[in-house]
C-alpha cells in the first residue's frame, strides 16, 4: 500500500488524522505501507521528518511513533546531508527508504537527464543510492531503495545494472502509460527486486471501459479485479 500524503494533507490536521487511520488500517490487514511523502531537508530538520514518519519520539516519559510507516519516499536533491538522517532511522528502527532517482513524470528530464561530466544526473544519483545503501544492508538487498519510473524502460535497464542490490519502487504502470514490458528491466534476473505501483489504475478501476460492468457501486470489486489482472500481466513478462 502506498498512500500519497498530499491527498490527505490538503485537508489540514483532519486530513493527517485520516492518513494515520489509513496507515493503521493497512497494517492491521498485514500490509506493508510505503508513505509517499517525498521529504528532504538537512540536519535536524531531516532527522525530524525521519522521526515523524519512520522513527520514534520521546514525549515526557513516553516514547511515541508518529505515522510509523514501513517505508517512505525521500528527495535526494540536498545530497548526503539530507539522506543520512533517514538512513540512520532505517538502521535504528528497521525501516526503509525509496530515493527519487528517475521519476515517471514527463518533465523529469529537465533536471534528471542533464549531463554531468558526460553522464545523466540520474546515474550519479543511482551511485549515491548504492553508497548510502551500503550502510544499511539487509541480506541481499539494501534498506535504501530507488524510485525508477516504468515510463523509461531503457533507463531502468541501465539503472538496474548500476543498482543490483537495490529495491526499485516503480511508478508509472497503468494510468501513466507504463506497460508490463516496460517493467521487465526493473527486476533482477530472478524476478525479484521491484515493487510496482499502480494508484489510479486500481483505485479508479471502475471508471475504465474494461471494468465498466462493475459500476461505481461495486468499485471495490472492480479494484480487486484490476489487481488480479495487473499481477497476471506482470508475471507474464518475468
Amino acid at each position: 500500500m502506498k498512500p500519497q500524503i498530499a491527498m490527505y494533507e490538503q485537508f489540514g490536521i483532519e486530513g493527517l488524522k485520516a492518513y494515520k487511520k489509513t496507515v493503521d488500517y493497512c497494517q492491521e490487514k498485514g500490509l506493508i505501507v510505503i508513505g509517499d511523502v517525498k521529504r528532504g531537508d538537512i540536519g535536524s530538520t531531516s532527522a525530524a521528518y525521519a522521526t515523524g514518519h519512520i522513527g520514534r519520539v520521546k514525549v515526557g516519559n513516553n516514547v511515541c511513533s508518529g505515522f510509523d510507516t514501513e517505508f517512505i519516499t525521500v528527495n535526494p536533491y540536498l545530497g548526503t546531508d539530507g539522506i543520512k538522517p533517514f538512513v540512520d532511522a532505517c538502521n535504528e528502527f528497521d525501516k526503509g527508504l525509496f530515493v527519487l532517482v528517475k521519476t515517471s513524470n514527463p518533465s523529469s528530464g529537465e533536471f534528471q537527464d542533464r549531463l554531468i561530466d558526460g553522464r545523466p544526473l540520474y546515474e550519479l544519483v543511482a551511485e549515491k543510492v548504492v553508497e548510502w545503501g551500503s550502510a544499511s544492508m539487509d541480506g541481499a538487498y539494501s534498506n535504501v531503495g530507488a524510485v525508477v519510473g516504468a515510463t523509461y524502460p531503457e533507463m531502468s535497464k541501465v539503472l538496474r545494472k548500476l543498482m543490483p542490490h537495490t529495491y526499485f519502487l516503480v511508478p508509472g504502470y497503468g494510468a501513466q502509460g507504463g506497460t508490463a514490458e516496460d517493467l521487465r528491466h526493473c527486476f533482477n534476473e530472478d524476478g525479484l527486486g521491484a515493487v510496482v505501483n499502480s494508484s489510479r489504475g486500481i483505485i479508479a478501476a471502475y471508471k475504465q471501459e474494461k471494468y465498466r460492468e462493475f459500476g461505481p457501486e461495486r468499485f471495490g470489486e472492480a479494484s480487486r479485479q484490476a489487481v488480479k489482472d495487473m499481477v497476471a500481466d506482470i508475471n507474464r513478462v518475468l
